[in-house]
């Protein structure tokens, strides 16, 4: 007897949702990256003249693109067309009249907020999800401020807990403004289209790299809330657990994470000191956490007498929880990785087959698929704008280059006894 034929796959769980993507950077491409992976065509909206500044974000490149642009739009369709013209401003119209979802980052106050107000937007097309990112947020002093990544990082507390005691503050490795920022948009939109199945309408989704670093501050908020006390650096450490940090061996550096006092004795036991069990500085995570430096400086001590791999093997056999500190080929070449199937790849017009690290949530035992490559510059223009009912005729007059309306700077005078330099005050001249 034959085996039943299998179920077909799932469909993908945003198969059927249009987005249109007016944002750039990275917080608002890494959400709608994130819907294109889970199924929903994302239309990316960029400006003929160079796209997505990320795009030149390099060296390294690999094609036409830097690599930055490629991490943040896999998935995607991109259609280049001026926002500040009426006939641009009229096709992202056509494509918000069929979407589902509208992601923007524009200044608050600048001419394209304006030209996109949300209230306008969400009066004309009721069941649309507005999602807007903005540095700071929609009320406050700071609303209007622009802001990268390092300016969140800095101004919502991360760098003054990052680094070392004695050092200076240091910005995450990740880019976790923008991520965080990014990804809660996402449960943002995903929320608001949830809500819109049994509402019938849309609504405006907001969030911000600031509001983001916030929530993430977890139990460094917590703990000032209830101290009042400013916390500091601490390295690798953790502010409630010792010992839980990086620790140097005799040949580099590994992680120890003890989260309980039964592990705690464990790993006394297996470094061969049962004596810091009993002590009463160490007995408990209380008095360890009150007593860190008198610990690790034990375990520094211990540790400095052999390599990596021996404690790794050591403590992982005591069933310690440890880790060597990986390096990203070294990552890259893991088996663990190969087995989750993190990394994709998908072939790119220019820069031919594309490694990409895949979405990190599975479905039904299925990972969504790297579908496409980041798409070039203006790729799918021709396609989308023809799907919107432009003619040929209409789009050649759409994707031709315009010249640029503003006038030429005057050529600068030479110096002489007599005269002083010319100075440009023009900003978009300098």
């Amino acid at each position: 007897m034959s085996d039943p034929t299998p179920p077909p796959a799932p469909a993908a769980p945003l198969a059927g949702i249009r987005v249109v993507d007016l944002s750039k950077i990275l917080a608002g491409p890494y959400v709608t990256m994130s819907l294109a992976d889970l199924g929903a065509d994302v239309i990316k909206v960029e400006h003929p003249d160079g796209g997505d500044p990320t795009r030149r974000w390099g060296p390294p490149f690999n094609g036409p693109d830097a690599t930055y642009y490629l991490a943040a739009n896999r998935n995607k369709r991109s259609v280049t067309l001026d926002l500040k013209s009426p006939e641009g401003q009229e096709a992202v119209h056509r494509m918000l009249a069929g979407a589902d979802v509208l992601v923007e980052n524009f200044r608050p106050g600048s001419s394209l907020a304006r030209v996109f107000d949300h209230r306008a937007i969400s009066e004309r097309y009721p069941r649309l999800v507005v999602l807007h990112i903005s540095a700071f947020g929609e009320s406050g002093p700071l609303r209007d401020e622009p802001g990268y990544d390092m300016v969140a990082q800095a101004s919502a507390g991360l760098m003054s807990l990052t680094g070392e005691p004695d050092g200076p503050p240091v910005k995450a490795g990740y880019a976790m403004g923008d991520l965080g920022a990014a990804l809660f948009g996402l449960s943002g939109v995903t929320a608001a289209l949830f809500a819109r199945e049994r509402t019938g309408r849309g609504q405006y989704v907001t969030t911000s790299l600031y509001e983001s670093q916030l929530a993430l501050h977890i139990n460094w908020a917590t703990g000032y809330f209830a101290t009042g006390e400013r916390p500091g650096r601490l390295g690798s450490g953790h502010p409630s657990l010792v010992p839980y940090q990086a620790y140097p061996a005799a040949d580099g550096h590994f992680v120890i994470a003890v989260g309980n006092d039964a592990l705690f004795r464990r790993l006394c036991a297996a470094l061969g000191h049962d004596e810091w069990a009993h002590d009463p500085r160490f007995a408990t995570n209380s008095a360890r956490v009150e007593h860190r430096a008198a610990l690790n400086a034990h375990l520094e001590a211990v540790l400095a007498e052999a390599g990596v791999a021996h404690w790794c093997a050591l403590l992982k056999d005591a069933g310690v929880p440890v880790t060597p500190i990986r390096t990203l080929d070294e990552v890259y070449a893991c088996e663990q990785t190969a087995a989750l199937g993190m990394v994709q790849k998908a072939d790119h017009p220019e820069a031919g087959p594309l490694e990409q690290v895949a979405f990190p949530v599975s479905f039904g035992g299925e990972r969504p698929p790297v579908r496409t490559a980041p798409p070039t510059l203006g790729q799918h223009s021709r396609d989308v704008l023809a799907e919107l009912g432009y003619g040929k005729d209409e789009i050649d007059v759409l994707l031709t280059p315009r010249p640029d309306p503003r006038p030429a700077p005057d050529p600068p005078t030479r110096p002489t006894r007599s005269t002083r330099p010319t100075v440009n005050n023009d900003p978009q001249g300098a």
